[in-house]
């Protein structure tokens, strides 16, 4: 009897973490082979809305640069993973508290982010930062910010881009959590203008219809962006990451994807 309940007990434990390794969170799963990885479903976090890099479509299918990209990857490795899309903040969380294995939401690769636990892959995409105001607005340039109020959103180089100015030109900074409320703050007057991934800026004015423009001139020298992990335990991750990425460049797919998006 004993015997029979032991073997009930692992039967019923096995078809637990089976359920556990589900898409229960709403992300996108692909099971690409177990080629590489030790048959392990990798986690990744995203970001929610870093459009054209990660957003929902129409369709309600979670979409982008990004989660093409990683699917080009892992087909080519051979990997399965799970994209779990939680907002930058919580997916940096995710990785830091080992409930995702790497992140991939348009994080550019910065020595202050290396320094403090950020492990980078090759540069996938180059971006710049800059400043976008009200279409209607009479600002030109930093020079007509000062006392007035600049939205950034939490944690980005945006927002690391304008903490560099705010002393020199004598603004002020608000932060956000996502990109849609920055830009509704500038729209709704709540602030004279926002420093966004150019990209993504460009991006989000053709597709939303949005009464907004890039300012020339505003833009920094920009940085590459990176998958990352937070755990060296995960360097098998980066590394397929790496080679995946060297062959969809040269057999033209990664060239595919950008031009699916961005034109």
């Amino acid at each position: 009897m004993k015997k029979i309940i032991s073997l009930l007990m692992a039967a019923s434990l096995a078809l637990g973490l089976a359920a556990c390794g589900g898409n229960s969170s709403g992300g996108d799963s692909n099971a690409s082979g177990d080629a590489s990885g030790g048959g392990k479903t990798w986690v990744i976090a995203s970001d929610t809305v870093f459009k054209p890099f990660e957003y929902t479509d129409a369709s309600g299918n979670f979409v982008g640069i990004d989660v093409d990209i990683v699917a080009a990857i892992a087909e080519d490795q051979g990997f399965a993973y799970e994209i779990k899309p939680l907002g930058w903040d919580a997916a940096i969380a995710a990785c830091q508290a080992g409930q995702a294995d790497g992140m991939i939401a348009g994080a550019s690769i910065t020595d202050e982010r290396k320094e403090s636990g950020w492990i980078f892959s090759d540069g996938y995409y180059q971006a710049t930062q800059t400043m976008t105001v009200a279409a209607d607005s009479d600002i030109t340039g930093f020079g007509d910010l000062s006392g007035k109020t600049v939205a950034v959103k939490t944690g980005t180089q945006g927002a690391a881009y304008a903490e560099s100015l705010k002393d020199q030109y004598g603004f002020k900074l608000t932060y956000f959590e996502d990109s849609p409320t920055m830009y509704q703050a500038v729209l709704g007057g709540q602030a004279v203008a926002c420093f966004e991934d150019t990209p993504i800026m460009a991006s989000s004015i053709k597709d939303g219809n949005l009464a907004l423009k890039i300012l020339e001139d505003t833009a920094n020298e920009g940085a590459p962006y990176g998958f990352a992990i937070f755990n060296a335990d995960n360097q098998e991750l980066i590394d397929m990451f790496n080679a995946g990425l060297a062959n969809i460049k040269e057999n033209g797919k990664y060239d595919e994807i950008i031009a699916k998006y961005l034109g």
